[in-house]
């Protein structure tokens, strides 16, 4: 059976963006670390995950979960300076 170390392991992400991901698709970390590989192969997977973190803070927030945004805020700053959003072509 796999497991998050596993799936870490063969993957650019981090634990807690992992969780972001699960959070925000509701399925279990593994998964949501398959899918978060999957997502980083593409250009538009890459956007889908910065949205998908978006919204798992506007979430938060529109929850009265103050501080858990901040914690998805902090794991999107860090995603995001390891993963830019791709340049749009013209």
């Amino acid at each position: 059976m796999p497991c998050i170390e596993n799936s870490l392991d063969s993957c650019d992400l981090e634990s807690d963006e992992v969780a972001a991901i699960a959070e925000h698709e509701q399925v279990s970390i593994v998964i949501a670390a398959e899918l978060g590989c999957k997502l980083l192969q593409s250009q538009d997977g890459i956007a889908r995950l910065h949205v998908m973190m978006l919204d798992d803070i506007q979430l938060a927030l529109n929850r009265g979960r103050v501080s858990h945004a901040n914690e998805l805020a902090d794991t999107y700053r860090n995603f995001r300076s390891t993963h830019p959003l791709p340049m749009l072509s013209r």
